[in-house]
């Protein structure tokens, strides 16, 4: 079993303080360095709009400052590593997204304001767009498991069980959408009801070969920590977190295996990234001590 050396770690680092937007060196230093939650919150808060809801690029491929459903998610992600979810950003999110959600319950993968703003050309949408699996089900997964109470919950997890129950076949996104909702879901006979159903459609959308490139989702982008749903046996982990290790790039960081649609995005999804694979690797006991 492989693990990141100590001069590994270090060029990791040198990285990130090279290449990372502010926020994701504010996150390394919370994670692992000495520094504290309150900085990366106050940085977070400035990607927030006066509506309660997310923009300004903190997802990197949507450049607009408008809000929109997906940077929820990434903000909610960022509270979840810090155990923050008693801070007034999440309420105004929450009623962010009451405002954008569907009659059916769930927010839209994307808002038609994309258009007018500078966005990766999958950022897609019809003019009236339906509540969408992603990112209703991450976003409902991570608010339930930090017993977050807010009058969008409630319908917006009767849609993702709705939804959930119709899927036979899914995409790489969607299922890394399902996994997040269904590791969390309070209602917990029913997540491993679903789960077993759904287990080999999940299993579909997983790239097994460690060596594979392109538009690739290996086991650990589903489960990027230790969880309580059987996903992966030890075996198919070890064999990709040694990869993890090995695909550590000569200037320390991680890449992303999209297309870089505008040179600004390379240095933001990099450093973003290798703060996240760093997280895998410490959660899976693979840095050295």
């Amino acid at each position: 079993m492989k693990v990141l050396t100590k001069e590994a770690f270090a060029r990791a680092e040198r990285h990130i303080m090279i290449n990372a937007r502010l926020i994701d060196r504010l996150r390394f230093a919370a994670l692992f360095g000495d520094g504290t939650a309150g900085p990366v919150l106050a940085a977070l808060r400035l990607y927030q709009n006066p509506d309660g809801g997310f923009g300004n690029a903190l997802e990197p491929d949507l450049r607009g400052a408008g809000s929109q459903p997906e940077p929820v998610e990434v903000a909610f992600w960022t509270l979840d590593e810090l155990d923050a979810f008693d801070d007034p950003m999440v309420p105004a999110a929450c009623d962010y997204l009451s405002s954008v959600t569907t009659p059916d319950g769930g927010v839209p993968f994307v808002l038609p304001s994309v258009r007018d703003t500078p966005h990766a050309p999958w950022w897609q949408t019809p003019d009236d767009p339906p509540g969408s699996l992603v990112p209703t089900a991450s976003i409902a997964g991570v608010l339930a498991a930090h017993g977050v109470e807010h009058p969008w919950l409630g319908p917006a997890t009767a849609f993702c069980w709705e939804r959930l129950a119709a899927v036979t076949e899914t995409t790489p996104y969607e299922a890394r959408a399902i996994v997040a909702f269904l590791e969390r879901a309070t209602d917990r006979e029913r997540a491993d009801r679903e789960f077993a159903r759904l287990r080999e459609a999940i299993s579909a959308t997983v790239t097994y070969d460690p060596d594979a490139q392109g538009d690739v989702h290996f086991p650990y982008d589903f489960a990027p920590r230790p969880g309580r749903l059987p996903l992966f046996d030890d075996a198919v982990l070890d064999r990709h977190l040694d990869a993890l290790i090995d695909a550590q790039r000569p200037d320390g960081g991680w890449g992303f295996n999209w297309p870089e649609w505008t040179p600004a995005v390379g240095p933001e999804w990099n450093g973003f990234i290798t703060v996240a694979r760093l997280a895998t690797l410490r959660a899976y006991g693979r840095l050295s001590n």
